[in-house]
């Protein structure tokens, strides 16, 4: 649960985003930048991000619409925006921050403790989601490794009994009899054994 994790810090001002790199630097992350809305979508169609902090008032396309496009895709809707303002937000602008999807909206100069703090939690239901997805994609092999044991063990049985049937007709061919009934007892270990790893797994 303490493996790192991307960070997306979108500016297009450099101090802002060196003033930001020095205080997520404690955190230990993987920490990325972009300095324009379009350059922050090639690089969400690229990584997975845990959060975004996304600048507002950028030329170009600004925080609102690059918060737009981000959650427009799959790829990238579910990943969490906190929005960061140079300027004192107005009711409207805070109200639109959150209409377009952002988690938060916070005003500059910030405590950075505070920022931590909200990284911090964004990073942890990450990781969470993370495990839960490597979880279920753990559990859907082992059902589908069960259900070809099952199957495979279930054919095993079918060549068993028709072993059983051969050697009931060719009952009179002594040497033929004893060669079906020794392949009839290795199909019949391989089944036994098939049917202990179900078991095992089973128990798992």
């Amino acid at each position: 649960m303490n493996r790192q994790v991307k960070i997306l810090v979108v500016d297009d001002n450099e101090e802002s985003l060196v003033a930001l790199e020095a205080v997520l630097r404690p955190l230990q992350q993987v920490l990325f930048k972009a300095r324009s809305g379009a350059e922050a979508m090639k690089l969400m169609l690229r990584h997975d991000f845990a959060v975004v902090l996304l600048d507002v008032l950028m030329p170009g396309m600004d925080g609102f619409e690059t918060a737009t496009h981000i959650k427009r895709l799959d790829q990238t809707r579910d990943v969490p925006i906190i929005f960061l303002t140079g300027t004192e937000p107005s009711a409207g602008s805070a109200f639109r921050g959150y209409a377009v999807g952002a988690v938060d909206y916070l005003t500059k100069p910030f405590d950075p403790w505070v920022l931590r703090s909200k990284v911090t939690v964004f990073m942890e239901l990450f990781r969470k989601t993370t495990v839960l997805k490597e979880q279920a994609a753990l559990l859907a092999q082992l059902v589908r490794d069960h259900e070809a044991l099952a199957g495979f063990a279930r054919r095993l049985g079918a060549v068993e009994s028709r072993l059983d049937g051969l050697a009931e007709v060719e009952g009179e061919d002594e040497g033929l009899r004893e060669a079906i009934k020794d392949l009839a007892d290795r199909v019949g270990a391989m089944q036994s054994a098939f049917e202990a790893v179900s078991s095992v797994r089973g128990r798992e």
